[in-house]
């Protein structure tokens, strides 16, 4: 069992990844190769016009010692949605499932104690080479992968300051709900700017002051035993930490809404004691504790529901409350 949990997030690997080739639509045979080496051709259609999808799941220890992934069976079928929606070749099912189970079998030493996990992301890219490829979907394609052992996304107890964006987009409305790499950059440039200028963690990005979610978590406010988020649409991820939350929230007596909410509104409930947070694999349930609105700083004065909610769900995680939805698979 690892006992250290590195500095950087993500920057650590697991030694070997399992891959698999497929051509013209025929999967090939599994096969294991070094994690820190991957060959493909300079002309790759993934390099050149943006085929590629990934995952995000984790996989945690529990006090016996045993292995489980939270969530597989979701993240799996999110990843073959996404690629349907790039023209890509579409895993098949128990494929992709037993490429994770293996990987995460053959590294369990590589899963930290109950301070972290292991965070696991399958990826798929298009490696056909040809540079003249751009009106038509890769003939061939790669699936893989990587495990990393993970601590906190942001440390918790520190302050997250979070820039509310009403001007831009986080990717383009039709692609949200795609986990795929241009979204993720379509959303650094302002990301950066928020960090240089607010020391702002996130952004929020809010068109026309519409609420939607950060460049890598969904977001979700809290009013006493409510939570507003917005309902699903092709503008932004559909969550699987989300989704996990809402369960357990109505599951412990709290009210959902899922429904649309504005800049204004939101403001207006944080100054009346609303709490916020991000959601999502790496995030998990992490409390927002400044809200940047309109160059202001405006506090947000709890966090408690927030650390509640967090710990219904990482309890299930680590195996220390029941799994009543079957969301944990043991390896």
């Amino acid at each position: 069992m690892r006992t250290e949990i590195p500095a950087v997030f993500g920057s650590v690997f697991a030694p070997e990844m399992p891959i698999v080739y497929c051509e013209d639509g025929a999967w090939g045979e599994l096969q294991w190769q070094p994690s820190n080496e991957l060959k493909i051709h300079p002309a790759a259609h993934c390099l050149h016009y943006g085929s590629e999808i990934f995952e995000g799941m984790k996989a945690f220890r529990h006090e016996d010692g045993s292995v489980h992934i939270f969530r597989l069976d979701a993240g799996v079928e999110r990843m073959r949605k996404s690629a349907a929606a790039m023209s890509m070749p579409v895993p098949p099912v128990e494929l992709l499932k037993n490429m994770i189970v293996e990987a995460v079998r053959r590294a369990q030493e590589e899963v930290p104690d109950q301070r972290g996990a292991l965070y696991i992301r399958p990826a798929l890219i298009g490696t056909e080479p040809n540079i003249g490829s751009a009106g038509s979907p890769s003939k061939s394609a790669a699936l893989f992968v990587l495990l990393s052992p993970v601590g906190d996304y942001f440390k918790q107890g520190s302050e997250l300051r979070v820039l509310v964006e009403t001007d831009h987009l986080r990717c383009a409305p039709h692609m949200g709900s795609i986990k795929t790499g241009g979204n993720y950059a379509s959303a650094l440039y302002w990301t950066m700017q928020a960090l240089e200028k607010h020391h702002a963690k996130q952004v929020l990005f809010c068109p026309n002051g519409d609420v939607q979610e950060t460049g890598a978590s969904n977001f979700v406010l809290i009013d006493g035993k409510t939570l507003i988020t917005k309902p699903l649409t092709s503008e932004f991820l559909h969550g699987i930490t989300r989704s996990s939350l809402l369960t357990v929230a109505k599951d412990h007596g709290y009210s959902i809404e899922e429904r649309h909410f504005t800049v204004d509104e939101m403001k207006e409930r944080i100054a009346n004691g609303a709490e916020a947070l991000l959601s999502g694999t790496a995030a998990v349930l992490s409390p927002v504790t400044v809200l940047i609105i309109e160059g202001q700083d405006v506090a947000v004065k709890s966090q408690s529901e927030a650390l509640k909610l967090r710990s219904l769900i990482t309890d299930i995680q680590y195996g220390r409350s029941a799994d009543k939805h079957g969301w944990l698979t043991k390896v």
